[in-house]
This record gives structure tokens, sequence and C-alpha cells, in this order.
């Protein structure tokens, strides 16, 4: 540990009471395994995990081909839990998601049919190509943990992971999806092309599962248990934040609802901020990228890589700067730039 890092350490604690490895252990087998599947992603996959442990849904955006649902479904494959898929398409239906009733005459009453939305783990497949209607039957489910149909509250799993993809809004057929949606994702990631080398290896990983498919001789798949996840949940909330750190967060935040005191022209562009829940996603994924490098406490370099993430979705730029150019990535690097580390 160096003399930065040290600044933001706890105290020093007697061996006896350590934080044990073997969850760190599971993850970092778990992180291995999604890269020797999605090549060239590396920071998608982190942000797959963060999203895992910290209890929160996941926007990922990019152009079509780029392994956005390979990633998640390849995240999936590897937890012991129950995976469901819909395809967003413009004539999806609210009820398609939720479930509904169905009358049965011989009984002489409705029975709940639940959806997909019931499973552990949802992959919201292409979301913004479904109408607003349907995007926002994902709202209470998101954001409660619950889904109501008629005068029936239907709790959901205890694990309820939402991961989106969407392409760019620029491209035919979209609908952006309304600002109450979007700030119920933890965090909205975009990805890019990859690189020459990445891209040779994507060819070989290509070859090497088609000769696969062909002999049917896919391997057997090493399933990260629930309770895993539950107790790494549990860990990552125990690491150390320290005031200056939790203040720094905090003045992020607040300068991306009022910038004026670091810069007024930036103030001006910035029509939206982030609310208390963007505060809150900020911290979790902070501590739980601190936690999957294997420290105990959150540094502000923690904060300041989660925050694109976390932010860009939640600040939003007024007419002016949108004229100008200006989006959440570009304002949420300025406010990076203007808030002063502590």
């Amino acid at each position: 540990m160096d003399h930065v890092t040290d600044h933001f350490a706890p105290a020093a604690e007697p061996a006896e009471h350590a934080a044990p490895g073997r969850l760190q252990a599971a993850f970092d087998d778990l992180r291995g395994a999604l890269s020797e599947q999605i090549i060239g992603q590396s920071r998608l996959v982190e942000r797959l995990l963060i999203a895992l442990l910290a209890d929160g849904h996941l926007l990922v955006e990019g152009a079509p081909g780029l392994a956005k649902t390979t990633a998640i479904r390849a995240l999936a494959s590897r937890l012991d839990a129950q995976f469901a898929r819909v395809q967003f398409t413009p004539d999806l239906l609210p009820s398609d998601l939720t479930g509904t009733e169905i009358w049965r005459p011989q009984d002489g009453r409705f029975e709940f049919m639940p959806g997909p939305v019931f499973h552990p783990i949802l992959l919201a497949d292409e979301i913004n190509r479904a109408p607003a209607k349907v995007q926002s039957a994902l709202l209470e489910a998101m954001g409660e943990r619950q889904v109501t149909v008629g005068r029936a509250t239907y709790p959901l799993p205890d694990l309820f992971l939402v991961m989106a993809t969407q392409n760019p809004i620029e491209q035919e057929g979209t609908f952006p999806l309304p600002e109450a949606q979007l700030d119920r994702f933890l965090m909205h990631v975009r990805i890019g092309y990859p690189d020459v080398d990445a891209e040779t290896r994507i060819l070989e990983l290509a070859r090497n599962q088609a000769r696969r498919a062909l002999t049917h001789t896919e391997p057997a798949l090493k399933k990260l248990p629930l309770e895993d996840v539950f107790a790494a949940r549990a860990e990552v909330l125990e690491l150390h934040v320290a005031p200056m750190v939790e203040r720094y967060l905090v003045e992020l935040v607040l300068a991306s609802r009022d910038a004026s005191s670091y810069d007024a022209a930036l103030a001006r562009r910035i029509e939206w901020g982030a609310s208390p829940r963007g505060s809150i996603a900020l911290e979790r994924c902070a501590r739980a990228r601190a936690w999957l490098l294997g420290r105990d406490f959150v540094t502000p370099d923690d904060v300041r890589d989660v925050a694109p993430d976390v932010l860009r979705h939640r600040v939003l730029p007024s007419y002016e700067a949108t004229a100008e150019g200006w989006d959440g990535d570009r304002l949420v690097a300025e406010l990076i730039a203007k808030v002063p580390l502590p």
C-alpha cells in the first residue's frame, strides 16, 4: 500500500479479523471466465460484476455486433439462477413482461401467470426498440422489486437483476428511454469496437466455438452459488469509506445540480443533475470496484472511475448545450475535472 492509498485506509485490525479471500477469489475466477468469452471488452466485464455486487441494474449501449447480449448471457450462464431473455419490439405489450391473469372456467377464478420479469436475471434485449409504455412496465419492478397486476402485488426474487441492451438512439426504429426509466439503471455503459489484437482473438474464439458445436463437446460451466453473491454483497457494504472520500462523492453529485461555484458556463449547460439515487449508486459502485480490486477501503480513484457510467444518464444537458454538441458524457467529464480531489 503506497502513501496515497494509505491516507484513505482504515486503522489496522488484528489478523484474526482480516476479511476472508474466498469470495474475492471466486469473483476473480468469474471475471477470468467471462474475459475468455468476451474478448476486448474488459471494462464491460468489470461493470457486469459491479452491477451484480452493487445489486443494481445495468444498461449497455453500443452498435450491433459488439457482444452486448453475449456478455450478459455469459454472466447468466455462470450464476446458479434462472435466466430469461425478452426481445423488445414495437409490438411488445406490458403484459408480455409482467404476466397476466387468465380466467379458469373450471375453477371460476382468475389465475395469475407470471411473465419473464419474475426470473432472477432478465435480459431486456434492445430495450429502446419498444415504445415507452412497454419500457415503463419495468419501472415498478426495477425500483420496488415487485409487480402489481390488477389488485394484487407480487414480490420478485431476492436476486433480481435487469441487464438491458440498447442500440445508439441515432439508429432507425429506436425510442429514447424516459428519464425516470433511465434513472432506475445503476449504470449506463457505452462500449466501442475492439482493437486489432482483440478482433483476431475473437475470430479464433468463434472458430473454436463452431468446432465444439459440431462435435457437441461444450464444456460444463462452473456456476457461482447465489449464497456467494449475497455474501460478497455483504462484504462490499462493510468496506471503509473515509469521510473525505464520502464528501468528495457528495460534492461531485451536488455539482451536477449546481456547478456555478466551479464553472458558471458549465452550470448553464446542465438542465438536470443527479438525484440522491445517483449518490447512492455512485457509492455502491465505488465500493464494488474497490472490493474487486482486493481492497477493504474506497479511494477517490474508485469514485472517479465509475462516475461516468453512473452519472452519464442522470446529468442532462440544456437545450443550448445540446445544440452545441454537449451530452452527458462531456458534462460528467467536466464535472470530474472541476471538482477538486480531497
